[in-house]
């Protein structure tokens, strides 16, 4: 999208919620886009429930209003500049569903229409269980509910490659009106909005699920000791699917153009001088990416990448190598689905959890008197990330290692911190605490964090960027950061390290809270 599209939504969203905080503006701005606008005209297709995963319910009602009357007033103007002056329209203006005629000109502006229109459900794929349960008027298990998710977006691939949102919603509107009552969101009898935007939500996680490319099965890797040889085996052939998980270049293949073995060692080098600027580094940092990959899938210790490559420990040379790894960005994605999620999940863990365990309600309890009188945005992650850890009932010794606030890197007990990345606080409690540090494999690899929330993101990074497994003792708090707050929601495998226990592809006790989750956010509304 062209700076002249980008400021034109920016425009229209400050015109309608100009007291809409900063970022929440570009989290609408970015989800506007995300639905396929790219035009004025584009503002006639946006519903109120397009809008409501990045508004509240009053806001989106207000924004999809004032849009569908800023693509009114465009149409009118772009009619009258046609009367005036006879010719083909711009190419930048686009008909609205009405005028659409046979042409290939005017077909080929609209590739979605044809086969979402044409698009039949494939009733007659549904297992017997389900079409009978949607017969009888029956709501579906949420098994079920998968199930036919998974049928109808495989059909829907098999129709198109590219499927907006629009194209989601027109189909779940097709679903929902053969069977009303059995899919239709309902609470307490009452039809919810539109009554298919839990649908189009499960149709878009699923498309998105089916974009990220799938996980080979891999021999087992083997782990590196000082006087072993496995330098001599292949990466591919080492890792399990544990590290490479969630991964989009986990092993690249080629140096970047014009890029040969002595450029990389110069361009590390550089990255250790302290004259260059930020945005140096982070071109640097990007262009070693093959280089640092291959250190790392080599099974380099983590002190020799410290010492090579200092950079790639710190807040930005993380998320660079993060990025590149992931495709997402580390910190900004995680803001973003704070932004969305933060104050329901802590709002969901503090009126309606604590009413199902004892045990968490003592833990709230004691984290509330801890907290004190202490707000803002980094207060509101420390108790959610520690109410998480309770509400799996998971150690919080594993995430955290509470030292002396005067306490220095060097000053640290090592032998009593986890190998796993893990987070050092300088002080009793995370409230307390002015001052955090990092640890991988009992090296202090950062210790000059500016913020929790950097910590958070860094700890977490880590995992991926250095091909470390979720340590059972967390394996549930991880997986819901991760997929809730940093989008990663492989279709196959598990981050969690190997134990005599067999893992689902995805948690049941976090698949549970994000489904209660989204009830409560429907609760709320």
């Amino acid at each position: 999208m062209t700076d002249l599209e980008q400021s034109f939504l920016r425009s229209a969203i400050t015109e309608v919620l100009p007291d809409l905080p900063e970022m929440t503006k570009d989290v609408l701005e970015e989800h506007l886009q995300s639905l396929g606008v790219e035009t004025y005209d584009d503002f006639q297709f946006i519903e109120e429930a397009d809008l409501l995963s990045a508004l509240r319910p009053i806001q989106a009602r207000k924004v999809a209003t004032v849009l569908k009357q800023r693509w009114k007033s465009s149409i009118t103007t772009s009619s009258s500049s046609v009367d005036a002056s006879p010719g083909p329209p711009p190419s930048s203006q686009s008909l609205s569903p009405g005028s659409l005629t046979p042409t290939s000109s005017n077909s080929s502006q609209s590739p979605h229409v044809d086969w979402v229109d044409t698009f039949v459900i494939p009733w007659d794929k549904f297992p017997e269980e389900l079409t009978q349960t949607l017969e009888r008027e029956k709501r579906p298990s949420p098994r079920m509910r998968r199930e036919m998710v998974r049928l109808v977006v495989h059909e829907m691939t098999q129709k198109s490659s590219c499927i907006s949102r629009r194209s989601s919603i027109e189909v779940a509107k097709k679903m929902v009106s053969k069977y009303p009552k059995s899919l239709q969101d309902v609470i307490e009898g009452d039809v919810i909005g539109q009554g298919y935007h839990s649908l189009v939500k499960q149709l878009q996680n699923r498309i998105e699920n089916v974009k990220r490319s799938t996980t080979p099965k891999i021999r087992k890797r083997r782990y590196r000791t000082d006087d072993s040889d496995t330098d001599e085996v292949p990466p591919e052939k080492r890792a399990v699917i544990q590290d490479t998980y969630g991964c989009i270049t986990w092993d690249p293949k080629f140096l970047p153009l014009g890029e040969t073995p002595e450029s990389q060692k110069e361009k590390r080098e550089k990255m250790k001088r302290p004259d260059v600027n930020s945005e140096e580094l982070k071109s640097l940092m990007k262009n070693t990416f093959y280089s640092q990959r291959k250190e790392v899938n080599q099974g380099k210790n983590i002190k020799h990448l410290l010492e090579q490559w200092p950079f790639f420990f710190e807040e930005l040379g993380l998320a660079v190598h993060f990025r590149e790894l992931t495709g997402i960005g580390l910190q900004e994605t995680f803001l973003r689905n704070l932004d969305m999620k933060g104050k329901r999940l802590l709002n969901y863990l503090n009126t309606v959890a604590v009413h199902k365990n004892k045990r968490f309600l003592q833990a709230l309890t004691k984290l509330k008197a801890m907290r004190g009188e202490l707000c803002g945005l980094s207060e509101d992650v420390k108790e959610m990330v520690l109410l998480l850890l309770s509400y799996f009932d998971e150690k919080e010794d594993a995430m955290f290692c509470y030292v002396e606030d005067t306490c220095l890197a060097e000053e640290i007990q090592m032998e009593k911190v986890h190998l796993t990345p893990t987070i050092v606080v300088c002080g009793q409690s995370c409230f307390s605490s002015r001052r955090t540090m990092l640890s991988v494999d009992r090296n202090i690899v950062n210790d000059h964090i500016p913020s929790f929330i950097s910590a958070l993101c860094l700890m977490f990074g880590s995992f991926y960027c250095f091909n470390i497994h979720y340590p059972s003792e967390l394996a549930s708090t991880l997986e819901f950061l991760q997929r809730c707050f940093f989008s990663i929601n492989p279709e196959k495998g598990t981050k969690v390290e190997k134990t005599n226990t067999s893992r689902l592809t995805v948690n049941p006790r976090v698949l549970t809270l994000i489904q209660d989750l989204s009830d409560h956010e429907w609760c709320d509304v």
